[in-house]
């Protein structure tokens, strides 16, 4: 068995860069070696911000050797008296092989020449020089760059390579417009704390040689360290670390030799909103806060960088940390206290001067549309006269914040200091909550609004987006969507069910499309655009009820109902209906109530296409003839469908349809004896008007399962 090691020596590397490369080298290069059938016993990717490298262990020497069956060309082509043909002779020279060694077999169509081929197995050195090019340069990323004058791409440049076979170098050559790389057991390490390179004994050796100079290669030890060395710090100033996932991966990336430390500044600062101190620490400088152990929102005066310099330069590399974040502060006080020199509600005017998109006018204009579409939902949710007011008002100015020196400088507080300010000028608290709110969720770990009042801007803002750019032709296709349309949507529905707000976003689409057009000159295309946005939340709708609520895909198909648009539409009308009766169905399905019932109303849906009963008639009364009834079993079912008639309007009123189901179970042996039984019935009769009768009798079943879904959606567990 052998060891192999490849290290890629770069410039420095993005962070996002190197988490990704070392995952796809997770995922490439075990099925790259698997595809040439060598196995390993173990493979670690490694990477620091100048490396990615890989170490393979317990490889064989070679691949095994390979025995393959092949077909040729029946017996009676290959053969003519006894003598090889040309065919025989073709197919021998193909495979390298003699006459000798065929085996004549036969086979369902007769017989037929095999051989048995066998073909040793490369030497492993030869196969890794084969594939390493392909590990390296089919690496994806954002901003691949070109270097010197030739075409290698890489997200930085190639400056050294490492490739060992145990103690043995394997050659490799990577050549860029006459450059040329050529692999060495030389890897360059830390740039600071030991500028010679060093030389690597053997594959196996890398991790401690490399650790001889100061590069720690491994990103999970590198990261433990780098936060047992945090806890510390923040132990020295009484305080307790806050320790964000996103940023300790990122940090985990920007360092080799990592030394924390901890910094000051003035408690003067403290006076700033945490949120802006924070953002400061986190986003701009990467550093980590401390928090009072006894009060987790308070900060503390102090925060803990990570260095990759001198650990014996650590005073001198505290002291240029703190006076980058003290003037960082510093202006972040500035912008402060100037911002909320004037009233939040004087900054409208300047919104003007901010666009929204180039064909939409200025964020000033979509307030304005943001204000009237939550004065709708409002008046769908029949908010008091006060409610509506505070609502009106956070959408004005939700914007507001968009125009202040500290979101101009911290875009990503936006929201957060127009709730701020909100307050500052003295608005309404639920003016204040919703303008903060009305972001969320941000992303999709994000919590989402937990006020009325956010919640209806939230969605407010939402739906002016997804209407204004479908106005504009410009869906998503694909994976593209830059505007987050799909998140837009998502956010929607999800506030919805969370919040169990009774909203007809059927009507909401119906009236902003119908505005958007107007406002824009669109008028002649209000239909269409009304149609694209219904089809693309139904698909939203379809996405969460099948991803985030887990519900087997037939049942979301039997209450979306796809090609329907009467049951779409209402599904739009109300969506905490049909997530209910999603949900319901699926439980019916895992207690087995759903196979009571499917049979019975999948065969009657059936039937019922070949009538013209209109879907939404429920009463027998009226569209049945009982004169025209020639069996029994015809008048058993019409009674059985006047009682299920009261169970099906009660279930439509509640949202309750469990009471259905029960009608639907009590039916079914009804039905059962009108197909099957002594008395049963030729549902295609001769006579046009007992057939019509019969059908209308199939379709009013039918139509009463609709109420709950579509069963001729449902396949049969």
């Amino acid at each position: 068995m052998t060891n192999f090691l490849l290290e890629v020596g770069v410039e420095e590397l993005p962070a996002q860069f190197v988490a990704s490369a070392l995952a796809q080298w997770q995922q490439r290069i075990p099925q790259s070696l698997s595809d040439h059938l060598l196995t390993a016993q173990t493979i670690q990717v490694y990477g620091t911000p100048r490396r990615l490298a890989v170490l393979i262990e317990g490889l064989p020497e070679q691949q095994p050797q390979q025995r393959e069956e092949i077909k040729g060309p029946p017996a009676k082509a290959a053969f003519k008296k006894g003598q090889p043909t040309q065919a025989a002779e073709g197919f021998a020279k193909k495979q390298g092989v003699s006459i000798d060694d065929f085996e004549i077999r036969p086979t369902e169509k007769g017989e037929f020449v095999f051989i048995q081929k066998v073909t040793e197995g490369q030497p492993t050195a030869a196969v890794l020089q084969a594939l390493i090019p392909d590990w390296i340069f089919k690496l994806e990323g954002k901003r691949f760059m070109r270097w010197s004058n030739g075409d290698l791409r890489f997200s930085r440049p190639i400056r050294w390579l490492v490739a060992l076979l145990d103690d043995q170098i394997l050659p490799l050559t990577l050549e860029n417009d006459g450059q040329v790389i050529y692999s060495d057991r030389r890897s360059q390490v830390h740039r600071v704390l030991h500028p010679a390179p060093l030389s690597i004994p053997t594959a196996k050796a890398y991790v401690g040689t490399l650790a001889n100079g100061f590069v720690m290669v491994d990103p999970q030890q590198r990261q433990q360290v780098i936060e047992t060395q945090i806890q510390q710090q923040a132990d020295q100033v009484q305080g307790m670390a806050s320790i964000p996932t996103d940023l300790i991966q990122e940090v985990v990336h920007l360092v080799e030799w990592p030394t924390a430390l901890v910094g000051s500044f003035e408690a003067e600062f403290l006076a700033i909103p945490a949120e802006v101190t924070i953002t400061e620490m986190i986003s701009h400088q990467r550093y980590f806060p401390v928090l009072n152990p006894s009060n987790p929102q308070e900060l503390l005066p102090h925060f803990i960088a990570v260095s990759n310099g001198d650990p014996q330069k650590s005073d001198l590399i505290r002291a240029g940390n703190e006076r980058v974040i003290r003037a960082r502060l510093s202006d972040g006080q500035f912008f402060y206290r100037a911002d909320q020199a004037i009233p939040l509600v004087q900054y409208l005017p300047k919104l003007e001067t901010v666009t929204f998109q180039e064909d939409l006018g200025s964020m000033r204009s979509k307030a304005d549309r943001i204000m009237a579409i939550a004065a709708r939902i409002a008046k769908q949710l029949k908010l008091s006269q006060k409610q509506t007011q505070h609502i009106e008002r956070a959408a004005l100015l939700c914007k507001a914040d968009l125009v202040t020196q500290m979101v101009g400088e911290f875009p990503e507080l936006q929201g957060v200091m127009g709730e701020k300010y909100a307050r500052a000028s003295e608005e309404p608290e639920e003016v204040a909550r919703a303008i903060a709110e009305h972001y969320q969720p941000r992303n999709a770990e994000d919590q989402l609004p937990q006020t009325l009042g956010g919640q209806v801007v939230a969605m407010a803002d939402r739906l002016d987006t997804l209407v204004s750019i479908f106005g504009l032709g410009m869906k998503p296709s694909g994976s593209s969507d830059p505007f987050a349309l799909r998140r837009s949507a998502n956010a929607i529905v999800s506030i919805i069910w969370e919040a169990g707000l009774g909203i007809d976003l059927h009507q909401l689409i119906q009236d902003t499309s119908a505005e958007f057009s107007q406002i824009f000159g669109k008028q002649a295309e209000v239909a269409a655009l009304q149609a694209q946005i219904q089809e693309f939340f139904i698909q939203r709708v379809r996405t969460l009820l099948q991803e985030d609520r887990r519900i087997d895909y037939d049942l979301v198909n039997a209450v979306l109902s796809e090609g329907d648009p009467e049951a779409q539409a209402r599904a739009l009308t109300d969506v905490l209906d049909v997530r209910d009766r999603a949900e319901f169905l699926q439980s019916l399905r895992q207690s087995g109530d759903l196979d009571q019932v499917f049979e019975t109303v999948n065969r009657a849906s059936r039937l019922a296409q070949k009538g013209e009963l209109s879907k939404q008639i429920l009463d027998p009364k009226q569209v049945i003839d009982t004169q025209a009834f020639a069996a029994h079993s015809e008048q058993a079912f019409y009674d059985a469908l006047l009682e299920l008639l009261p169970q099906t309007t009660a279930a439509q009123a509640s949202r309750d349809y469990r009471s259905l189901v029960t009608g639907l179970a009590a039916i079914a042996p009804v039905v059962s004896q009108f197909f099957d039984g002594e008395d049963s019935v030729l549902v295609m009769a001769e006579d046009p008007q007992v057939r019509s009768n019969r059908l209308n009798l199939l379709g009013l079943l039918r139509n009463h399962a609709r109420v709950l879904g579509d069963f001729g959606e449902i396949v049969k567990s």
